[in-house]
């Protein structure tokens, strides 16, 4: 026996024995788990996305930004009752000066202080309008940086200090509940996709055990960083469908279960 526990050694120093990772259980023997993002408070998200994700008993994660959030208080406020994630996704929107557009407003000129004051000023609009604490932050832009050159900072330790998780954006793979990092967790575009695009996403999510994030932004038929409705009923219509073994709920839901184990 011993013999052979020293060959074995042998062998998997060699590469010849793959590592096996503990086989994760997800909720009533579910596969995989499924969350729906969505950023920046579109008001396509609460006058047509979020009529579409109840028809079908589906809650995702909304990541609100104070400004947009203010100018349809009414239906965000039902997106809350009807049981809907919202996280925040900071005052201001900062991201690189690279972009044109966010050049007055850019990551290489904040300071962590400055940011710190950005994501606590969100928290406090969102408590004092809809009456729920934000728990979950997704990162503007996916970066998560401040200042220029050597001095540049990564922010990441803030949010890991203030929210159960913060999210990325354009990743390129589901976040593994094994092995995770809450404070930068994977969120894949689903914007302008048809479900037959996503559906290989959710495939290989299933058969890995992992945790699938998808992320996205309006919510119509067509346009600019779009996330189709057509797209979401087909993936909704597949994932509540129990012989396909998807848990599908907001963010901070699946990342609490995760915890707990």
């Amino acid at each position: 026996m011993k013999k052979l526990a020293i060959f074995l050694c042998g062998l998997a120093l060699l590469g010849a024995i793959p590592s096996f990772s503990q086989q994760f259980t997800w909720p009533s023997d579910k596969k995989m788990a499924l969350s729906l993002s969505f950023d920046d408070a579109r008001g396509s998200q609460v006058t047509l996305g979020t009529k579409l994700l109840n028809q079908y008993g589906v809650k995702a994660t909304f990541f609100v930004n104070p400004g947009s959030m203010e100018k349809n208080l009414t239906g965000w406020k039902k997106a809350v009752a009807d049981g809907h994630e919202i996280g925040n996704h900071s005052t201001s929107h900062p991201c690189t000066g690279i972009f044109t557009w966010s050049r007055a407003n850019a990551l290489e000129n904040y300071s962590l202080e400055k940011m710190e004051k950005d994501i606590l000023d969100c928290n406090a609009s969102i408590e004092k309008n809809l009456g729920v604490k934000a728990e979950v932050f997704a990162y503007p832009c996916g970066q998560t940086f401040i200042g220029n050159a050597t001095q540049t900072q990564s922010y990441v330790p803030l949010i890991a200090k203030h929210f159960l998780l913060g999210r990325l954006w354009k990743s390129e793979a589901p976040n593994d509940p094994n092995y995770h990092n809450f404070a930068q967790l994977t969120g894949i575009e689903m914007d302008g996709q048809d479900f037959e695009q996503i559906l290989p996403l959710i495939e290989e999510a299933r058969k890995t055990g992992k945790w699938l994030v998808l992320a996205g932004h309006e919510m119509n038929e067509s346009g600019n960083q779009t996330t189709r409705l057509s797209m979401l009923k087909k993936l909704m219509e597949y994932a509540t469908n129990p012989a396909n073994g998807i848990w599908i709920a907001p963010m901070g839901t699946v990342a609490k279960y995760i915890q707990s184990r």
